[in-house]
């Protein structure tokens, strides 16, 4: 079962970090270069389909693991052993990310126009940068760390 819970984890990181990048690297340079929502409302119209089953099912699969390699919860939030140090960094990746997401859904998305593209871009690669934090800490987890 982890190793099924681990195949649906990297399958939807991958979909969520890539993207992220698709939409820091093409369209939001675009839609700020010609001042146009409509590029963001456009992808973000097709992505959430498949981006926020993505992260959802990242956020099941990472708990479910994270469970099944330190089943006591009071460990996740150290630095003591690379599993405790790697469960810190990622519940701070979603909590950041969580924050800027709603954020953006609840301030910035419904009220979208050229005046304020430039506050969703402060959303926007923020949270890409931080998507792609996440694949790094997990693969430097899956393989003994960065040293």
């Amino acid at each position: 079962m982890y190793t099924i819970a681990l195949m649906l984890h990297v399958l939807g990181a991958t979909v969520w970090t890539g993207g992220h990048l698709v939409l820091s690297f093409c369209i939001l340079p675009v839609a700020l270069r010609e001042r146009s929502p409509t590029y963001i409302r456009n992808f973000e119209q097709r992505f959430e389909k498949i981006g926020i089953p993505a992260l959802v099912i990242q956020i099941g699969t990472g708990l479910y693991m994270a469970f099944q390699l330190q089943p006591d919860i009071s460990q996740w939030f150290g630095f003591d052993n690379l599993v405790s140090q790697t469960l810190t960094l990622k519940l701070s990746f979603l909590a950041a990310t969580a924050l800027l997401a709603v954020d953006a859904r609840l301030r910035i998305i419904p009220n979208l126009t050229e005046r304020n593209l430039t506050s969703l871009a402060w959303h926007v690669i923020p949270v890409t940068v931080i998507s792609v934090l996440f694949v790094l800490v997990g693969v430097s987890f899956r393989t003994g760390g960065f040293a």
